[in-house]
């Protein structure tokens, strides 16, 4: 078989399910699925069993270790060239692996990185967090988007790796702190060749509510402050911006109340963030309703991710 599609679930029986489905409708057929159940106090094995005449499906519960653990052990399980890693909360259309197969013969490729995308059927919240991590006026519009796909760090809920590259490096290092963009640097490193696939997307099903969501931004700067212990040059330029967002809001919230004629100009360029927020999301999703909800999760993502790299970056320093 050509593909390993490895799937690490934790409480996700439901989630995992929809995942299933989709592969089992997928147009290139030359793959097993090993579903790594790492710790679930809800046991995803009578969903497995569900689909075990439909395609080769392997099932393994084990001690909680954390996804990047996880998935180690489900690539010590494959048999497959090629291993493709999912998060169990994404669905497949259904060419995506032929799709990856076509990228991988033609680029030559050791390793690839793919985007996310929501469906038509997600709901309103679900596709403002899409909006919120794609954006141009949130992340530069570049997670899935690059002029040059070899800068793509691949991330875990979308990605895959040769079994030569896997053997090679040994996986994941880190169970769960940015375990997948570490992973991403040290395969270029050993001289493998890793690109962003953008044709090979998944629609990314989050099950966030605005809080998890934004506690999930402030995990990710976290994230990519411990990658940077591993390598130094990890944190560049872009990464500082939302910490700098975050600081301009604070300084129209600091000069609203002590100096009114600097407040003004601040405020009126983050009305101006604000507006085109609403206006792209609206137009791009076809919902005044999903582009109030952008608001929110654009703010509070691009605000915590800011606060979660300050405080850990604040941290690394102060443990030298």
């Amino acid at each position: 078989m050509y593909f390993s599609v490895v799937i690490p679930v934790y409480n996700r029986p439901d989630e995992l399910k929809e995942l299933l489905r989709s592969l089992v409708s997928q147009s290139f057929q030359s793959f097993q699925v090993i579903v790594i159940d790492d710790g679930s106090t809800i046991k995803s094995d009578d969903i497995v069993r569900e689909f075990q005449d439909k395609i080769p499906i392997n099932y393994r519960y084990q001690r909680n270790q954390g996804q990047g653990f996880a998935r180690n052990d489900g690539m010590k399980l494959a048999q497959g060239e090629f291993f493709v890693i999912l998060d169990s909360d994404v669905i497949l259309p259904k060419d995506y692996l032929e799709v990856l197969k076509t990228a991988i013969r033609a680029r030559e490729l050791d390793a690839f990185g793919g985007p996310d995308a929501a469906m038509e059927d997600f709901s309103p919240l679900q596709k403002a967090m899409d909006f919120a991590m794609t954006s141009f006026w949130t992340t530069g519009g570049i997670r899935g988007k690059l002029k040059n796909p070899e800068k793509y760090q691949a991330r875990g809920f979308n990605m895959g790796v040769s079994r030569k590259v896997f053997e090679i490096t040994g996986g994941f290092i880190d169970p769960n702190r940015g375990e997948d963009i570490e992973w991403s640097i040290r395969i270029k490193k050993a001289g493998f060749k890793l690109e962003l696939v953008e044709e090979a997307f998944v629609y990314h099903k989050r099950k966030n509510t605005i809080l998890s969501f934004a506690k999930q931004g402030f995990e990710f700067g976290r994230n990519r402050v411990n990658v940077s212990r591993f390598h130094p040059e990890a944190i560049k330029v872009v990464h500082l911006l939302p910490s700098l967002f975050l600081l301009y809001c604070l300084g129209v919230f600091i000069s609203g109340i002590f100096d009114f004629q600097i407040f003004l100009p601040l405020l009126t360029i983050l009305i101006f963030w604000f507006l085109a927020i609403f206006v792209n999301s609206s137009i791009s999703y076809q919902s005044i309703l999903v582009g109030f909800y952008s608001l929110a999760t654009s703010f509070f993502q691009l605000c915590a991710y800011g606060f979660g790299l300050i405080f850990e970056l604040t941290r690394k320093i102060f443990r030298g």
